[in-house]
């Protein structure tokens, strides 16, 4: 009976904790964005500037014992200013070439809601839809509808009338261009002095003039990284012929909900054992972590390659380490692609399957931020315009191992918040040598950990990225004003 009797309350003691974790992963956001997009229920904390603080009056002790208990704290609210409370009011026009869950459609979700936040009349339009009811569309649309972000057809009389009267619109990306003709024709020299360009891309495949055609006459673009900024800078005036106009470089930060999950040491604890139980991983193993949408520009292929070589550095050298894993997390096991195949086709010819884990891509990518030890940001190419997941990673104490591209090398302090290497095949031995070395020196791992998150906390949290913007949207708006 009383064997009995145990099992009936780890049984009870388990299905409370399993009901725990999946009120936590309800409410945990997963990226900035997500944080703003996909919370249950959409409260309105990501916009409101009144936060309740308790004010605590002093208490003399007393070794009498008291009648009742003391009063709770006194609530009282206290304004904090919004760097973009200037907007509230403004009409402002979102032209956005899709609506998906990659990184280019979120930003632009979040700054509508940091402009709804503050009062301003926030209208969105989607350029490009596929055929038939899309669940990601519909679901992103409510979502802005919601929070009171007016949506409509990117070629209706209703988005030529907005752009018409708005006192901002924001085109983001190169791609979305094309709407000006397609839509505005005669109308285009109006909108273009309010135009701000948000542009995330470092593909060369963007350099069409019939994209960017009009570039040289918009208010200003935004960039999210200085060595995106020179790339389009070069790019236009050497193949394009036009000139960009004023550009601002803006680095993104942290929302708050990412941060409040990062810092939080018991909801990472519950997280990390509930993903490692997932994946079959031990809590002294070490997770290296490639957190993005799989394909070759993100090189999760060479980081295979660097995981197996780093396998075998530590097999030669014969040294003590707990057991490493590689895990992958945006796969699509609906629709498996050819580079995927591959992928799976590697890690099965190197016999390595019990190291290596798919995880499918998935909204919830912080439980995999508190479960893993390393992230490896192993973009291809130029890199990423910026890359968010990487400011994540250190919000969360964790190293990170990138490619010296893009953004990631303005992000990652090499040799104290992480370790850069090449990118290609010649990276592919020396990623490998900086696995090896985190995975032997726990104590260096914690200490780039805890550097990598005072640099967030430094320079890379949402009201910095409020205060860039807002700066930028001041000028924008003065010179549009100027020239009207």
């Amino acid at each position: 009976m009383a064997k009995q009797s145990s099992s009936s309350t780890t049984f009870l003691f388990q299905k409370k904790k399993t009901r725990w974790l999946l009120i936590l992963l309800a409410m945990l956001s997963v990226s900035t964005a997500v944080a703003f997009i996909i919370r249950a229920a959409y409260d309105s904390s990501c916009d409101r500037h009144l936060f309740d603080v308790p004010v605590v009056g002093k208490r003399f002790q007393s070794t009498a014992k008291p009648k009742k208990a003391p009063p709770p704290p006194v609530m009282v609210q206290v304004k904090v200013a919004s760097p973009l409370s200037f907007m509230k009011s403004k009409v402002v026009l979102l032209v956005s070439h899709e609506l998906s869950l990659s990184g280019g459609p979120l930003l632009l979700m979040e700054l509508a809601f940091l402009l709804r936040g503050v009062g301003a009349e926030v209208c969105w339009i989607t350029i490009q839809k596929p055929p038939g009811k899309d669940e990601v569309i519909y679901s992103l649309e409510n979502k802005m509808l919601d929070r009171g972000v007016q949506v409509f057809s990117a070629k209706g009389r209703e988005a030529i009338d907005t752009a018409i009267k708005a006192d901002l619109v924001v085109l983001n990306t190169a791609v979305a261009g094309k709407w000006l003709d397609a839509v505005l024709n005669k109308d285009v020299p109006r909108v273009l002095p309010k135009v701000l360009w948000w542009i995330h891309e470092m593909r060369g495949h963007y350099f069409k003039l019939d994209y960017v055609k009009h570039l040289p006459m918009v208010a200003g673009s935004m960039i999210d990284s200085y060595v995106t900024a020179e790339y389009w800078k070069n790019r236009t005036q050497e193949r394009l012929k036009i000139q960009m106009p004023k550009t601002y470089v803006v680095h993104l930060g942290n929302s708050k909900e990412l941060m409040d999950v990062a810092e939080d040491s018991v909801a990472k604890r519950v997280l990390r054992e509930h993903v490692r139980e997932s994946l079959g991983v031990r809590n002294d193993d070490i997770l290296f972590a490639a957190i993005n949408s799989v394909s070759r520009g993100k090189g999760q292929d060479l980081f295979l390659r660097s995981f197996y070589e780093s396998l075998q550095l530590i097999q030669e050298k014969k040294l003590q380490v707990p057991s490493i894993h590689a895990v992958i997390v945006g796969s699509d096991t609906s629709v498996q692609t050819k580079f995927e195949t591959e992928l799976r086709n590697f890690v099965a010819q190197k016999k390595i399957q019990h190291r290596v884990h798919f995880v499918n891509k998935t909204l919830t990518v912080a439980p995999y931020l508190a479960a893993i030890d390393v992230l490896v940001q192993n973009s291809q190419g130029r890199g990423e315009c910026f890359g968010r997941i990487t400011i994540e990673a250190m919000a969360f104490q964790l190293p990170v191992l990138g490619t010296s591209a893009g953004g990631t090398a303005e992000i990652v302090v090499n040799g104290s918040t992480g370790f850069l290497h090449p990118a290609g095949k010649e990276g592919v031995s020396p990623l490998a040598e900086n696995m090896v070395k985190l995975a032997t020196h726990v104590e260096r791992r914690l200490t780039m950990g805890k550097r990598g998150y005072e640099r967030v906390k430094e320079m890379f949290l949402e009201h910095h990225m409020a205060d860039r913007i807002a700066g930028v949207l001041k000028e924008v708006l003065h010179k549009a004003k100027g020239q009207h």
